[in-house]
């Protein structure tokens, strides 16, 4: 748009637009120039070229009617391609090169090829030029031509021009015009995607000026400044910028060619050369061909060994497995299935996490054709499949589509049956998110997962229908949902309480909270202490009225033992830490019924705490430790969670969750009140990146639970592993001066998070274990690709980290002794940036600058109840 109004205008007062003289030759110099770098800037300066030529401008045709309606002609020449910042003659591509030897000698022919813009009223209203020209030629006068669209009066308008369809406003003062483009209402056929999610997402800003200045009527210059900040929300280092700038100066005039005569534009362009054709003003896409570039399988060959097993902790693994889906995104259906019949059985589960991450047609299409889901033997495959889709950056239809396929038909294990119910889940809240609630699909999942609880009676499929609703987020689902906290099977409680738990405060109506206040005091029925937390738990994050708190307030010291303990932690954790509830809860503590010391001095080892992992001003990330033990002091349930805030949105990045039950018979103790019939029970629950995964589970049974604990070996159970396209972010800015950029931002983690419980009878001692293992890799790469010349730059973010939870429970003696313990190790940080420029010839230079640094390990502090706890713990076992 920076050449803009490449044009004289005569001040005759009603003049929509510019006007140009008859019999004239305007003579215009003009550069434009795009700039690559970091958003701040850095020391080497921008890599970027700038292209400067002559341009001559007359007018061809004007109706005799309407002064405003003109046909004219550019006419570029003395083009001249350099650098944008001085460089060495080392790292200058351009050293020794011509125009002709830097376009070749038919893009510069055709881009010296005479070319017509209709104006009508200021505005374009064709564009004629040669279907057969290159398209990056093409562009680079729709980028001249574009600027030639101004209007002399102040307002808003929506115009076309090579950016798409855009609203433009214009400022007149005395003088000077000047331009303002409001890039986000562009309209353009190239369209992108983007994670959804406001914590793994991107930030963009743009914007795009035009000033125009006048003399005597006349556009003496145009300039232009076109800005594209892109950012990782979470990382904000990670982050580019690509500048465009253009500026048009009239350098003279002289006599020109006579008027045409003609009845209308499209009749006097035919006159002028017969195979000039209108072919839009909008930017068309460009092809860009990879010269050289590894195939698919050749990109595999070379990246495999960074996918085995052993290196999922290693940050190599994340990144192999980003630029393979690049590739794969490329890729034809054949390739991929070539890729995974060919992969070891040990890199095989991270081929799956990264075609499927892919999410195109292709990928999608080769899954579907590779995978046998009435086979119960390739389970591991089916699952990371499943995971992948539920973690999809930008799902469509297609794949719930697919997903609801496979359900309908033979699946050998049930619990692939389950996932892919769960998963479903997870896509419709995905879907909805986008606004494709009402998609036929959908809206079919959403019958299917709605009516699913109430249309069986097998335990493990009402399970598994609550977790596909507690995925969904449905506002259908929250009466469903209430329904089942009664219910008298307690994992079903546990499921709809935590369920409910993640709907947005707003949608908690009264009805709810009633029943949800019903199964914490216990009016209908006597509940298992685990579901009475969870209650509270949903209770205290529901906007609580002040009766609600005083009501649990009261409760403290008529629950059982352990309970009285958590309850009491759980209130003091939410006013240390100012959580929402902090507030009515301080209010309500102000009544010493409520607020005494008989209630207040409770002791047991149960316990809630929170606490800030990293305060950051991109992110900030909680942590959480909810422990609820027996009366017998065996582990009751165990919950970490993780949390990170960014951009006024918050992410639940992980949830472990442990239960076990039905324990007491082991160290014969008396079961609490309500659990005296449970079956022997322990197993695990995650959620990760706000997407519930199918519950594992430890030992079921009084003779598994035997089985298992004189088989025991300590070795935790995997919960989840593989890797995780956690953000991605494509699009191409269409920018004013006629080129493109392409903008690729990914985050890809390799996650390995396992669970596990020990109990030992000899020692009368238990331990649960949650560890975390995992290497994170963030890349955004912008590149400006005109074809002849190609400019670019990568940042990128890696590390590497684990953490790891133990809980150890002595119950030789009362009170038994707790000990929890949370550690990170310490964990290397590496910042890169990479500038890269070529030519087609294979010539480039490429500079890449890196930062690493270590971040201590420590052990995240708890209260100090567990610190004096863990010094008798450990003591005691010296």
């Amino acid at each position: 748009m920076t050449l803009a109004c490449c044009v004289s205008c005569i001040s005759s007062g009603a003049a929509a637009g510019p006007r140009l003289n008859n019999t004239q030759l305007y003579k215009f110099s003009y550069t434009t120039e795009v700039l690559v770098d970091r958003a701040r800037g850095s020391k080497e300066g921008s890599g970027g070229y700038r292209i400067s030529s002559d341009v001559n401008v007359n007018l061809v045709w004007r109706d005799q009617s309407n002064k405003d309606d003109q046909l004219i002609q550019l006419a570029i020449s003395n083009l001249r391609i350099e650098p944008v910042s001085p460089r060495s003659e080392k790292k200058n591509i351009l050293h020794g090169s011509t125009t002709e030897s830097i376009l070749g000698k038919n893009k510069l022919a055709a881009l010296t090829k005479p070319f017509l813009v209709h104006l009508k009223n200021g505005k374009a209203k064709a564009f004629y030029s040669y279907w057969a020209e290159p398209a990056t030629v093409k562009n680079l006068k729709r980028g001249l031509a574009s600027l030639l669209q101004v209007q002399l009066n102040s307002g808003k308008v929506v115009e076309n021009d090579v950016s798409g369809r855009c609203t433009v406003e214009y400022k007149a003062v005395k003088g000077q015009v000047t331009r303002t483009k409001n890039l986000k209402t562009c309209k353009t056929e190239e369209t992108g995607f983007t994670t959804h999610s406001k914590v793994l997402g991107m930030s963009r800003k743009s914007s795009s000026v035009t000033v125009f200045t006048l003399e005597n009527g006349l556009i003496r210059s145009a300039v232009a400044e076109e800005t594209h900040s892109l950012a990782v929300n979470a990382r904000r280092s990670v982050a580019a910028q690509v500048v465009s700038r253009q500026s048009l100066k009239l350098v003279g005039t002289e006599a020109g060619p006579l008027e045409a005569a003609g009845k209308d534009a499209a009749a006097v362009v035919k006159s002028i050369d017969a195979k000039l054709a209108a072919v839009g003003i909008v930017a068309e896409k460009v092809k860009s061909q990879c010269k050289g570039c590894p195939s698919l399988f050749e990109h595999w060959q070379a990246e495999k060994k960074q996918l085995e097993p052993e290196n999922l902790s290693k940050a190599r693994a994340p990144r192999s497995f980003l630029a393979l889906i690049q590739t794969i995104r490329k890729a034809p259906k054949d390739e991929i299935l070539k890729v995974l019949k060919s992969a070891s059985k040990t890199s095989l589960p991270q081929v799956v996490d990264a075609v499927t991450s892919s999410q195109t047609s292709e990928s999608l299409e080769a899954m579907l054709e590779f995978l046998n889901f009435t086979d119960a033997k390739g389970l591991v495959l089916q699952e990371r499949f499943l995971y992948a889709c539920g973690f999809a950056s930008h799902p469509n239809e297609r794949m719930l589509q697919a997903l609801l396929e496979i359900s309908k038909g033979k699946i050998g294990s049930t619990d692939i049956k389950e996932s892919v119910m769960i998963i479903m889940g997870a896509l419709v809240h995905k879907l909805c998110q986008k606004g494709g609630c009402n998609l036929p699909t959908v809206e079919q999942v959403k019958k299917v997962i709605l009516n699913g609880p109430d249309s069986t009676t097998v335990e493990s499929e009402v399970q598994m229908y609550l977790l596909a609703l507690k995925n969904s987020l449905l506002p259908e689902a929250i009466p469903i949902l209430t329904k089942y906290a009664e219910s008298e099977v307690g994992a079903y409680s546990i499921i709809a309480l935590t369920g409910l738990q993640r709907y947005d405060a707003t949608l908690i109506t009264s009805e709810v909270k009633q029943t949800v206040n019903r199964v914490y005091h216990q009016n209908r029925r006597i509940y298992e202490k685990n579901v009475r937390a969870a209650a509270a738990d949903v209770i205290l994050s529901s906007n609580p009225t002040y009766m609600e708190v005083k009501n649990l307030l009261l409760s403290i010291g008529n629950l059982p033992h352990e309970m009285n303990k958590y309850m009491l932690s759980k209130i003091q954790d939410i006013l240390r830490f100012q959580m929402p509830a902090s507030k009515v809860l301080r209010q309500t503590m102000k009544d010493m019924t409520a607020h005494n010391y008989d209630r207040f001095a409770k002791v047991g080892s149960s316990s809630a705490f929170s606490g800030f992992m990293a305060q950051a001003a991109d992110v900030t990330s909680t942590y959480s430790l909810d422990i609820l033990y027996s009366g017998s002091g065996i582990l009751r349930r165990s919950n970490m969670n993780i949390f990170g805030a960014s951009n006024g949105a918050t992410l639940h990045g992980l949830q472990v969750a442990i239960e076990a039950q039905g324990l007491e018979s082991l160290i014969a103790a008396t079961p609490d009140e309500g659990e005296e019939d449970l079956e022997s029970f322990a197993g695990m629950s995650a959620l990760l990146f706000d997407i519930q995964l199918r519950p594992v589970t430890f030992f079921k049974g009084y003779s598994d639970l035997m089985s298992k604990m004189f088989s025991m070996t300590g070795d935790p159970i995997n919960v989840v592993k593989g890797l995780i396209l956690l953000s991605d972010h494509s699009e191409v800015i269409e920018l004013q001066s006629g080129l493109k950029a392409s903008a690729e931002f990914q985050g890809g983690l390799a996650i390995d998070i396992s669970g596990g419980m020990e109990i030992s009878l000899w020692y009368r001692e238990s331990k649960t274990s949650v560890n975390n293992r995992g290497a994170l890799v963030v890349t955004g790469n912008v590149t400006v690709d005109m074809d002849f010349l190609r400019v670019g730059m990568e940042v990128s973010f890696e590390t590497e980290a684990s953490l790891d939870f133990i809980t150890t429970v002595q119950f030789s003696e009362y009170p038994f002794l707790v000990c929890m313990q949370m550690d990170k190790t310490t964990f290397p940080v590496s910042e890169y940036l990479t500038k890269y420029e070529s030519l087609p010839s294979g010539k480039n230079v490429v500079s890449r600058k890196g930062r690493k640094s270590l971040v201590p390990g420590s052990e995240f502090p708890l209260h100090q109840e567990n610190s004096n706890m863990c010094k008798r713990v450990f003591d005691s076992n010296w």
